[in-house]
């Protein structure tokens, strides 16, 4: 089970025209605390941007799936239903759930999501779909924590 926090980070850019602009950009990183989730974030984004930055905000973003495109630019979140009936009443049940998807437009996006549910057993139903301001996504990977390791022994 992943734990998703969207970090935004706080840093003056320098725009096409060679002006400096500030500007705070959200990014997802897995973690298991705030803590860690604020430590992951500045290991990640450190050699892409000079000079200072801070962590402007960290929350915890609830996903229960994200797929990944590797042709995908952008990020979408998406509502979806699963659709299951009450064996005593023989009523729809509904449970809501939050995806995200990576792609390079909308219709992109639907085929991300619907390839990732192809082996679900589940009905279900997309409620919403919406483009985010994510900028990344960093998954946690092995060698994030070897290189964690490494600092921590140091």
């Amino acid at each position: 089970m992943h734990n998703w926090f969207e970090c935004k980070v706080s840093y003056e850019k320098v725009m096409e025209n060679g002006m400096q602009k500030k500007v705070s950009e959200p990014y997802l990183v897995d973690a298991l605390s705030f803590t860690e989730a604020e430590a992951r974030i500045i290991e990640e984004i450190r050699p892409f941007i000079t000079g200072e930055f801070t962590i402007a905000d960290i929350k915890r973003a609830r996903l229960s799936e994200l797929f990944f495109n590797e042709n995908g630019d952008r990020f979408y979140k998406f509502k979806i239903y699963f659709i299951t009936l009450d064996e005593k009443s023989g009523a729809e049940k509904k449970t809501a759930a939050q995806m995200l998807a990576q792609a390079s437009d909308l219709k992109d996006a639907i085929q991300v999501l619907e390839e990732g549910m192809k082996g679900t057993l589940a009905d279900y139903v997309i409620a919403s779909v919406t483009e985010t301001a994510l900028m990344d996504v960093f998954p946690f990977t092995a060698e994030s924590s070897k290189t964690e390791e490494v600092k921590v022994a140091s």
